[in-house]
């Protein structure tokens, strides 16, 4: 694939994205400002007991979310370890129980890790309403959060920030089922697999005898498009995205693609519109754009150089890469997901280079906050835009204020505390699992017993580690996880680094909607303007350099000057 190809396919999908933007984001914001309610939502009301009309505490929202979250995860967890006895599951046996509670937690938090093989783990029942369903409530349960955040901004004197279940409901009937089903009917037409016929066993044409292949099948386009579209990830079979049923064309690569950047590049449309400052907006999308040129301009570059003999003898890194994508989409694909909490992968992450696999690394270390994930990727970048306004406050002797919200101790504490939390877990994680009797053994690249920890296999810890307390589900592809060790502490790792961050979020968010809003003075410090736009991008960039550096040096950095 020719550079113009590839560059060309990459601006067709920012070119959706940009024509989608606008619409899609007054939309979300109309969903979520409307006090009407449609007859869905008011039939499931009044089964269900919510009262819509009333609304909570950040701390009996937070106790929602965390009640919701708790209930799925038994329930996803039973659901696993009954699949055997329960219908449609296709000859699949009961997951064991530490795989099935890294399993529940996984998708559950929106990480979707997956330590399986989807097609011989899972059966119908279990992908449909157990990791299906959750891939619905999980990016919910963001989406959510994120407007919760927003309320801070726009409410004044106030003790309430909404109502979780509303909040929940709407997001889940109005935005992601709707766009689901319009995408699942094109991903049908152009040939993504959507059935519930077992596997098929037939033979091959290789003229061994008696030599045969199983054919999967299963409901996964319907599965395929919300995984792209709630920035969940994971996969319906074990290849992913790369797999021929998943994905057999780069049209359907690039509408994955296209999928996972549109919510949350929407976003802040749909915050500039319920602040009522869309010039806020645009400068939040501004550093997350930034933020997602650069990193997709660093892995093209690290990984068109073909800077191994194996890749200048092939012409180009294809290790690991489908041909029907080529380079560049892939690497447009791997910026996507590790720039979003998206696990999906079409192409293997730890055959890049080792500077190309670094900066996929460091995509997640910053947060995924360009554009994140849908809703975490908003208050993600909402927190460094508060932290930034802290900092510029402080050099130039003026109150910290963004749109009107006077950022003090309280504030900047729960700020810190949501950008510290998640590289507390990775680094912590990846630490113990380098001392852990039996790690070496689960990386395959790395001989079973050996007590060498090289650049690469500590590379592999970090990234899973990362993944997991970042939420993002995606891994070098290098390590066997599905090991006791591995499924419950990772399992630990996706469950604090999702719902601290959200307790720490939600609490902010009371605390400034409790606060007057301010008018703007000629002393106030301007937080639209393309300076400020540029402080957000280097407080991002600060923050994830200076916490993850020592060990980015450890692995891939060591592994790309080697």
């Amino acid at each position: 694939m020719t550079w113009f190809t590839g560059i060309t396919q990459i601006l067709l999908v920012l070119a959706l994205l940009a024509a989608a933007h606008a619409p899609l984001g007054a939309y979300m914001a109309h969903v979520f400002i409307t006090d009407r309610d449609t007859k869905v939502e008011a039939l499931f009301y009044r089964i269900t007991g919510i009262d819509p009309g009333s609304e909570q505490r950040w701390r009996v929202y937070l106790f929602s979310v965390l009640a919701f979250s708790a209930v799925s995860i038994g329930v996803l967890f039973a659901l696993l370890r009954l699949q055997h006895v329960l219908p449609l599951s296709n000859g699949k046996g009961s997951v064991s129980a530490d795989l099935a509670l890294n399993t529940a937690v996984s998708f559950v938090t929106n990480t979707n890790w997956q330590a399986y093989s989807g097609e011989t783990t899972m059966g119908f029942l279990a992908q449909m309403a157990g990791l299906g369903v959750q891939n619905f409530v999980s990016a919910a349960v963001g989406l959510a959060v994120a407007v919760a955040l927003i309320r801070g901004f726009m409410r004044h004197n106030s003790l309430f920030i909404g109502n979780f279940w509303v909040d929940l409901t709407r997001g889940i009937l109005r935005i992601l089922l709707p766009l689901s089903v319009l995408a699942a009917l094109v991903y049908i037409g152009l040939g993504v697999v959507d059935n519930l016929t077992p596997d098929q066993i037939v033979h091959t044409v290789t003229g061994t005898a008696g030599a045969t292949q199983t054919i999967p099948g299963g409901p996964d386009a319907s599965q395929e498009v919300i995984k792209h579209l709630g920035t969940n990830g994971g996969g319906f079979f074990n290849a992913n995205s790369a797999h021929p049923l998943s994905a057999p064309s780069a049209l359907i690569n690039l509408l994955n693609v296209f999928l996972i950047l549109l919510i949350p590049s929407a976003l802040p449309r749909t915050f500039g519109i319920m602040v009522g400052s869309r010039k806020h907006g645009w400068a939040i999308l501004a550093a997350m754009g930034i933020l997602f040129a650069l990193s997709l301009s660093a892995v093209i570059a690290a990984e068109i150089s073909a800077s191994t003999p194996a890749a200048q003898a092939a012409g180009a890194a294809m290790e690991g890469r489908e041909t029907r994508f080529g380079i560049i989409p892939s690497a447009f694909f791997a910026v996507a997901t590790t720039m979003t909490s998206t696990g999906a992968v079409d192409s293997a992450h730890s055959s890049y280079s080792g500077l190309g696999g670094g900066v996929l690394m460091v995509n997640m270390m910053l947060g995924e906050i360009a554009p994140g994930g849908v809703g975490s990727g908003l208050y993600g970048m909402l927190i460094v835009a508060i932290i930034a306004v802290f900092v510029c406050g402080l050099m130039v002797g003026r109150t910290p204020e963004i749109l009107g919200k006077r950022i003090g101790r309280r504030e900047i504490t729960l700020a810190s505390g949501v950008i510290l939390i998640t590289p507390t877990l990775a680094l912590a994680g990846t630490a113990v699992a380098t001392l852990w009797p039996g790690t070496m053994d689960s990386i395959l690249n790395t001989a079973a017993g050996s007590a060498t920890l090289n650049p690469h296999a500590l590379s592999e810890l970090l990234y899973a580690f990362t993944s997991a307390a970042n939420n993002n589900g995606s891994a070098f592809a290098g390590l066997a996880a599905d090991t006791p060790f591995f499924n419950v502490s990772l399992a630990v790792v996706m469950f604090l680094g999702r719902l601290v961050p959200i307790g720490l979020v939600l609490a902010l968010a009371g605390s400034l909607a409790g606060q007057y809003t301010a008018e703007a003075t000629p002393g106030t410090l301007p937080t639209h303007r393309p300076l400020f736009v540029g402080v957000v991008v280097g407080i991002g960039l600060i923050i994830g350099a200076l916490t993850y550096l020592p060990v980015l040096a450890l692995g891939p950095i060591n592994e790309g000057l080697m």
